[in-house]
């Protein structure tokens, strides 16, 4: 099958009136790159997520939206009466095939309209032919077997691997939740994991998204792994990567104070530094003595605070590891 890709380039106003319409003509996916949708997610008062202020001055402003369409021998399929205003469900709409300059005729008269009363920007910038091979797998040739440490593997599911004597396999496939390994955070936890967990600990992973460091302490042998995370999307993603490597992982969403554990013998928080310097009073109320917290996704310049919050709640810095302005921590009760 061909695909025809549909560029335009508006503003943040325009964007969701464009889209929907783009949706209720019938295309097959609608991709919106939005810089204050961004913004957005970033500034939301319970968003783990983390930039810098570099990558927000950095965004583009400018809304760029891509539309695809499927082609056919008899032309490209479109939803077959579709206004702005009075739109039919767009699944259930009667479908018609029509020309490419038809399709893009349809689109710049849209826009025109939309135009009289939004500011489209540049509109539409002209099409791109795309193979279905491309689309479908092209995104995997970014993706390649990653080794953590000397026995942690990270593979991707369509990759062959032969592992060696020794090493430990976690097949991960990039997904909607944060942590694939190759993230300079996520990383770090794992070097801490490899060198600490004994088959006889409990481990907490607190902000699990995609799994993986739970998958770790699973395969290395711990005897109770469990991981929250307050995005339900992230937990059926982990239970999802904890089926497809074979281990068992009590996974849930929630906060620290939804674990079902009252002491861990390890905590992982891969989370952001102002959520951990939160709960610095309330880690060792999860830990015995002797229990080790690992707590990453922090950036150098808050670095100092969480030293000192952590510190103060009574936990000794054993071990810090950095790497490209992101630290993790190794702590002690």
């Amino acid at each position: 099958m061909r695909w025809l890709e549909f560029s335009i380039e508006t503003t943040h106003e325009s964007s969701e009136v464009i889209t929907d319409f783009l949706s209720s003509l019938g295309a097959d996916g609608v991709q919106v790159q939005d810089a204050e949708e961004i913004k957005e997610v970033l500034m939301a008062p319970d968003s783990l997520t983390y930039a810098d202020d570099d990558f927000m001055d950095n965004l583009d402003p400018v809304v760029k939206i891509k539309a695809y369409f499927a082609q056919f021998d008899e032309g490209i399929r479109r939803n077959a009466e579709i206004s702005l205003t009075n739109a039919e469900l767009y699944d259930d709409a009667p479908k018609t095939y029509v020309s490419l300059n038809e399709l893009e005729q349809v689109l710049r008269n849209k826009l025109l309209e939309i135009g009289e009363f939004l500011d489209v920007g540049k509109g539409y910038l002209g099409y791109s032919e795309v193979h279905e091979e491309d689309w479908a797998d092209g995104w995997k040739q970014y993706y390649d077997t990653t080794r953590l440490t000397d026995r942690l593997i990270i593979n991707p599911s369509w990759i062959e691997y032969d592992s060696k004597p020794g090493e430990i396999v976690i097949s991960l496939d990039p997904g909607s939740a944060f942590g694939t390994g190759t993230h300079e955070t996520t990383a770090l936890c794992a070097e801490f994991l490899d060198e600490i967990l004994e088959p006889e600990h409990s481990l907490l992973d607190l902000g699990t998204g995609s799994g993986i460091l739970a998958i770790i302490a699973a395969k290395i042998g711990c005897s109770h792994v469990e991981a929250i995370d307050i995005d339900q999307m992230a937990v059926d993603v982990a239970r999802a990567n904890a089926t497809q490597n074979n281990v068992e992982i009590i996974c849930h969403s929630g906060e620290l104070a939804d674990a079902e554990y009252k002491q861990y013998d390890v905590i992982v928080a891969n989370i952001i530094a102002d959520v951990i310097n939160s709960l610095a009073e309330d880690f060792p109320r999860y830990m015995k003595q002797g229990s080790m917290l690992i707590t990453s996704g922090i950036i150098s310049a808050k670095a100092d605070i969480v030293r000192g919050s952590l510190a103060a709640a009574g936990l000794n810095l054993i071990q810090e590891k950095d790497q490209n302005d992101w630290h993790a921590m190794l702590w002690q009760l």
